[in-house]
């Protein structure tokens, strides 16, 4: 019976975090109340309650699942990709990236309206921004290419460089040519992080 319970109890916050999404997406984050999430997924105020303490940690949890579906299909992960200075990796890796932004766009543009109002928010997007160029200063600490001092700004200017891009294609779609923006992002990568 425990188990049943659980199954429910997991199902419903599955549900509430795809409506509570679902209802971002289509109003806007300040725009949608807790009822409308509990009532999108056919049950109350008190439900949500008992899943998320506030629209504020939905969104939260919504922020983390967009960056596990980012960096589950980092193969080989990031920090091995700038490690290993490789050209045809980093335009690779780049590439993944600008084919998840469909994906994640509804999570991304939740989050940044999000942020405007949530410190909350805001700070797991600066966590998470800061977490990425971690992952891009551990590859060149273990590489051992450039000073120490300059390794951290270097990896902040080029993720910087794909965050920038990816919000600008969120709101704007490709307004220049794709390809030759992955081609220019991976020279930009490469100048900062392998030569």
């Amino acid at each position: 019976m425990a188990s049943i319970r659980e199954a429910q109890k997991q199902m419903t916050r599955r549900l509430l975090l795809e409506k509570g999404l679902e209802l971002f997406e289509e109003k806007g984050f300040a725009a949608t109340t807790v009822d409308d999430i509990a009532a999108a997924v056919g049950t109350t105020r008190a439900t949500f309650y008992a899943h998320f303490p506030s629209k504020a940690q939905l969104m939260r949890s919504l922020v983390e699942r967009s960056n596990e579906l980012l960096t589950e299909a980092d193969v080989p992960p990031l920090h091995s990709v700038v490690e290993s200075g490789d050209r045809d990796l980093i335009r690779v890796w780049l590439a993944r990236k600008f084919e998840q932004w469909a994906e994640i766009r509804p999570y991304v543009v939740a989050a940044h309206q999000a942020a405007a109002s949530e410190p909350d928010i805001q700070a797991a997007l600066d966590q998470w921004f800061d977490t990425a160029i971690d992952d891009m200063q551990a590859g060149l600490d273990r590489a051992g290419r450039f000073d120490a001092p300059s390794r951290r700004v270097r990896c902040a200017l080029a993720f910087g460089e794909l965050e920038f891009f990816s919000r600008r294609w969120m709101r704007l779609g490709w307004t220049v040519d794709r390809n030759v923006s992955l081609d220019l992002m991976v020279d930009n990568w490469c100048f900062l992080l392998t030569e």
